[in-house]
């Protein structure tokens, strides 16, 4: 039996919480999450070989207080989606997806990965075909988390100068603006940097916020927040030496997925970097079908979301459960302070925060940044909050 029909078995048996969801008259599921492959071994574990494109992928189901949600995949890696063809196809097998969602009485849908702007930036078209649904990028929940995760890093922080320097890696894009409007506001002293010199000085004149376009014209800094994976915003050995403070560790905060300090350069340097995973939410009431196996999967620890994920939940929570219609008519493609705002009390009333710190699913003890003593992080447990991936 392939894996694939072993997974959707154990689905059906073990999701105790969906026949009295039936019973009551309730639909399957309330919010569906669909995102792309990640690549090739993905690929393999949710689709059978030769799978055609419009193929469905059934991916982890996750309850809290009510709220039933599941992923669900689409047979597009993210470069199979960057050719003109690749996104005409890649539309008409996510608009495939959202019909089965709304087949399983779902009301909110969540663009997730790399499918953020297939439909554009303000997805005209989808809410066109779909008007009873209400669409979500899920950017204004991660944003919050990552601004979150960023004042906690500078608060569990010692630094030796007054004002710590923050470098913001990817500043032009959605959650990078995000970071750099929230140190702004607060007065930190922060640089910015992006690959792309066309959208790096638009960004620059548009905001007069200090920028770079060069790692090695950076300078000495405290902080990294790194916002994008792409490959030449990627932190390396080399960089990190050239960014971190004489005999200081650097503090990493990492929301990229894939990481910005993938794995094999975080164990080269880890003695010189205290690295975090950002942007995601936690709630002891959160509970996957399968348990670890399904949050595992995702390369998470038990009750925690990706923020994304954890945003489509709360607007079913708070318009559908709390009777908030307000937020129905509100566009979800936006990510702005105010949206922000209305994420933030949203997860609140879902008792969602922010996950203890961990660092590729261990939990990081302790952040001190002198070179003279070792990074400390709890090894993965699964009887722990720091479950691991």
């Amino acid at each position: 039996m392939r894996f694939i029909d072993i997974w959707r078995f154990l689905l059906a048996a073990s999701d105790y919480r969906r026949a009295p969801r039936l019973f009551s008259g309730r639909s399957k599921l309330d919010v569906v999450f669909i995102s792309n492959v990640r690549d090739e071994k993905e690929r393999a574990l949710f689709f059978s070989p030769g799978a055609s494109r419009m193929a469905i992928g059934m991916g982890p189901r996750v309850h809290i207080n009510g709220v039933a949600g599941q992923l669900c995949g689409f047979n597009f890696t993210a470069e199979e989606m960057y050719s003109r063809e690749g996104r005409k196809q890649a539309k008409l097998a996510f608009v495939e997806a959202v019909k089965w969602a709304q087949q399983q009485g779902a009301k909110v849908v969540l663009l997730a990965a790399s499918t953020k702007r297939l439909f554009g930036h303000e997805g005209t078209e989808l809410k066109k075909m779909f008007p009873d649904m209400l669409f979500t990028i899920g950017d204004n929940g991660t944003a919050h988390l990552l601004c979150s995760d960023v004042d906690r890093g500078l608060n569990n922080t010692s630094f030796t100068n007054q004002s710590p320097r923050i470098l913001v890696i990817g500043a032009y894009g959605i959650l990078g603006s995000a970071v750099c409007r929230h140190l702004h506001k607060q007065q930190h002293d922060f640089i910015g940097f992006g690959a792309n010199p066309v959208w790096l000085e638009k960004f620059a004149k548009e905001t007069n916020y200090p920028t770079v376009n060069d790692l090695s014209e950076v300078g000495e800094v405290d902080m990294v927040v790194a916002c994008t994976h792409g490959a030449e915003s990627r932190l390396t050995v080399n960089t990190i030496e050239q960014l971190r403070r004489r005999n200081r560790k650097l503090l990493v905060v990492d929301v990229a997925e894939p990481a910005n300090l993938e794995r094999n350069v975080y164990a080269q340097c880890s003695d010189r970097v205290i690295r975090q995973d950002a942007g995601n939410a936690y709630s002891q009431d959160l509970h996957y079908v399968l348990g670890a196996l399904s949050y595992k999967s995702l390369m998470l620890s038990r009750g925690t979301i990706f923020g994304c994920f954890a945003e489509a939940m709360a607007l079913y929570h708070a318009i559908y459960q709390n009777n908030n219609a307000e937020l129905r008519n509100r566009d979800w493609f936006d990510v702005s302070a105010s949206n922000q705002a209305v994420i933030a009390e949203a997860f609140r009333s879902l008792h969602m925060g922010l996950p203890t710190p961990h660092c590729f699913g261990r939990e990081v003890l302790d952040f001190d940044l002198d070179c003279s003593h070792p990074s400390s992080v709890l090894e993965p447990s699964v009887s722990s909050e720091a479950g691991g991936c």
